[in-house]
């Protein structure tokens, strides 16, 4: 299965416009990026996806192209993406972008730009449902409203709404069979809704897989709510990585994550020498992407000769907490052929925790060996990684 989606981003969107001074809806910022975007992520995070088409508003698709390359800068959806104008109905933007699909394409999912809160799991389900020979499905959800058929103003009577869905998109389709039924609408000069009304007045099966409560549409001026309260920025998971070495030799007593090491050897460092929490340290600002330690505690400072590690670390973790991160777990590794570290673990463990306010089960310190391989394995030094993991709110 070859599959693409059809993004419609070519809507005039006139019953927003004036609540949007004239931005159309697919337009519309939400987040940093325009609606239609979000969209275009969502897919870009479905492992079997193969490319995206974009279908603008004819007058708008030198812009949107711009937009979409600086969007994409680096290659963020990692997936092959197309520009097609798209014409005066609903229908025949789907047909334009249809004919531009690639050759290679068997299945196509098309999806409304206005429904920027679907899910990759609803993706995937549709495309479960193709795989399996499906060729038509769309995602539907219940109506929980009672439905009245009315006549002049009086209902004529009550549809039973345990038979009643309201439809969304994405809705896919074998790409073959939906070309063929677009073109049947052409010549008969048929007027719908969505593709699968298409599929389904030209006699195909259309499959209904369950919808998303989440996957509104924004259709009208009030719609807008919708995407305020959505605003709230939800915490993004970040990580960072440490790493730093010191020689064995004359110098500094050893300290291990704020612990001394009794009987272990002397380090050669500027700081007290504590490599762990170098470790650390650099692993924190990696997460904030602001350099390393050396740039913030240069050696070459006769501010911070033989400092505490310790007081370092409380910088670090004072400006990583001032910044909105919340460090939710710890893992650090040291290696070294000398001193034994398994009687030391337990204390460093429970030092670590009470510098950085976590529990436990937040933090796991490791002691391993080179097997008498390099610098570590003959003795001449020690060294440790710290990898952390935050949230950023």
């Amino acid at each position: 299965m070859h599959c693409w989606s059809i993004i419609l981003a070519a809507g005039s969107g006139t019953r927003l416009s004036a609540a949007t001074n004239g931005v159309k809806k697919q337009f519309l910022e939400w987040k940093g990026a325009p609606l239609f975007w979000h969209s275009a992520i969502t897919f870009s995070h479905t492992t079997r996806m193969r490319g995206l088409l974009f279908v603008f508003p004819e007058e708008n698709i030198e812009e949107a192209t711009e937009t979409l390359t600086k969007l994409d800068f680096g290659r963020r959806l990692g997936l092959p993406w197309k520009v097609v104008a798209g014409g005066a109905r609903r229908q025949d933007s789907v047909y334009n972008g249809l004919q531009a699909l690639p050759s290679e394409c068997t299945h196509v999912l098309v999806h409304d730009a206005a429904r920027p809160f679907f899910s990759t799991a609803l993706t995937n389900t549709l495309l479960d449902s193709l795989k399996a020979g499906t060729q038509a499905v769309i995602p539907a959800i219940p109506v929980t409203d009672t439905i009245k058929v009315t006549e002049n103003n009086t209902i004529s009577h009550t549809l039973d709404r345990s038979t009643l869905r309201a439809c969304q998109t994405p809705q896919g389709f074998d790409k073959k069979m939906l070309i063929a039924v677009h073109d049947k609408c052409n010549e008969e000069g048929w007027e719908v809704t969505d593709d699968a009304s298409i599929a389904e007045q030209a006699g195909f099966i259309v499959a209904i897989v369950e919808g998303e409560a989440e996957n509104y549409k924004i259709t009208n001026p009030e719609d807008l709510t919708m995407i305020e309260s959505k605003q709230v920025a939800m915490p993004v998971p970040v990580t960072g990585w440490g790493y730093d070495v010191h020689r064995y030799g004359e110098g500094r007593p050893m300290k291990l994550g704020g612990i001394p090491i009794q009987g272990g050897p002397q380090v050669v460092a500027h700081s007290d020498g504590d490599v762990l929490l170098h470790a650390l340290c650099d692993a924190l600002l990696g997460c904030m992407g602001d350099g390393d330690i050396g740039e913030h505690f240069p050696d070459s400072s006769e501010e911070f000769d033989n400092i505490s590690s310790g007081v370092l670390l409380n910088e670090v973790y004072d400006k990583f907490l001032q910044r909105g991160y919340k460090l939710t777990n710890v893992d650090l590794t040291i290696i070294a052929q000398v001193p034994r570290l398994v009687p030391w673990k337990p204390q460093i463990k429970k030092n670590i925790c009470r510098m950085l306010k976590l529990n436990d089960y937040q933090v796991n310190v490791k002691a391993t060996t080179e097997e008498k391989l390099g610098f570590t394995g003959e003795k001449k030094g020690i060294k440790a990684v710290a990898a952390v993991m935050a949230l950023r709110s």
